[in-house]
């Protein structure tokens, strides 16, 4: 009886350890990508950005989602790569209000998807 308490006390703080570990990971690289979106913005903003920037910070977002589809559904990955996408074409093409749209929604994209993996009731319920 001890012996099952213990390792039931065990399990349950590895699960719980577990989860905060991914949350915070989660969190810290969406952090990062939101911070190079936050340069991307302002070049845009400026309306000095080329297609390499936008293409560098597609790079960066390749580099991070290898590890993220282990933790998050494809179908957010998916839904970064589509509006990254169209960001390239409208940077190339100066469009820049279309271009400071999709990546407003891009940051808005990396502030909603972690919260979608903290520990709350509203995830657990």
């Amino acid at each position: 009886m001890v012996k099952t308490i213990i390792s039931t006390a065990c399990v349950l703080a590895l699960l719980i350890g577990g989860a905060i570990a991914e949350t915070n990971y989660i969190r810290k690289q969406f952090d990062d990508f939101n911070q190079v979106l936050c340069v991307l913005y302002e070049k845009v903003d400026d309306e000095v950005a080329v297609e390499s920037d936008v293409y560098a910070v597609q790079d960066f977002w390749l580099n991070k989602k290898k590890h993220l589809h282990a933790f998050i559904p494809h179908t957010e990955i998916k839904e970064i790569d589509l509006w990254l996408a169209e960001s390239v074409t409208l940077v190339r093409d100066k469009e820049w209000e279309d271009a400071i749209s999709k990546i407003e929604v891009l940051k808005e994209l990396t502030e909603q998807i972690p919260k979608t993996f903290i520990i709350s009731w509203e995830n657990v319920l």
